[in-house]
């Protein structure tokens, strides 16, 4: 049985965080980005989202550094963000960990259906 994952293409997100607005306002009904399951990390013109959950297909990237604010990171950021053993996002409110779930089962991730460049794909593997 294939199992569907989140296909990343880092080239092509344009960095309009339509996806951070869809997860958010899909699984906490408001549009704060602090809410949703996947961010988008930028360096100046070059924008990486990340998907906190085990179903991301995530080409690696480690050879490269961003820098956020103070802080430089490694693109392991996008491996440790699909680890299923650990949150990575957290709630600031109540401490719950964020999770990618797919928005539901069937998968139908509102993150995907809201990216009009093409940048989130739901893929079989």
């Amino acid at each position: 049985m294939a199992m569907p994952r989140i296909k990343i293409d880092h080239n092509k997100c344009t960095g309009c965080r339509h996806c951070e607005l869809a997860c958010s306002l899909n699984h906490a009904a408001v549009a704060n980005p602090r809410r949703a399951r996947i961010r988008v990390f930028h360096e100046g013109n070059v924008f990486f989202p990340v998907i906190a959950g085990p179903f991301v297909d995530a080409a690696c990237t480690s050879k490269l550094d961003i820098k956020i604010g103070d802080q430089v990171y490694d693109m392991c950021l996008l491996c440790r963000a699909s680890c299923p053993q650990k949150p990575f996002f957290i709630e600031a409110e109540t401490g719950f960990p964020l999770k990618c779930d797919f928005c539901g089962i069937p998968p139908n991730p509102s993150c995907v259906r809201w990216c009009n460049s093409g940048a989130l794909e739901l893929i079989d593997d």
